[in-house]
């Protein structure tokens, strides 16, 4: 069974392009548009991998993260946080808020996911 990840990502167009990217080395992904969505849906199923971009509506991806990791069922999921946002300030609040990673959303930004399920044991 391949490993599953939850992506939360509000824009439909940039959700295809990383479901697509994930797809691609084999990986099940299921999307969500919001926050709240992801937190039932990661509790309700919990996936592999969590790629969560932080600007969503109703509620920012650093607080879904701070309450994943707060969950005895979520605490242990991985959390990549893939945002527009770059600046050291917005990726040291995502770490604080408990992401393994924090990835800009760029060029090279599908390498760098790539290399980050790698070094998280998600792909061989």
């Amino acid at each position: 069974m391949a490993p599953t990840v939850l992506l939360v990502e509000d824009s439909k167009t940039q959700a295809k392009q990383i479901k697509d990217v994930l797809e691609s080395v084999g990986l099940e992904v299921r999307i969500v548009g919001d926050g709240p969505d992801a937190i039932r849906e990661a509790l309700e199923n919990p996936p592999d991998l969590i790629v969560l971009d932080i600007q969503l509506p109703s509620m920012d991806g650093y607080q879904v993260c701070r309450r994943l990791k707060r969950a005895e069922e979520t605490q242990n999921i991985p959390v990549i946080m893939l945002t527009d946002k770059a600046g050291t300030k917005e990726t040291m609040i995502g770490l604080k808020a408990g992401a393994d990673d924090y990835i800009p959303k760029d060029i090279f930004a599908a390498e760098h996911l790539m290399e980050t399920l790698k070094e998280l044991g998600v792909l061989g």
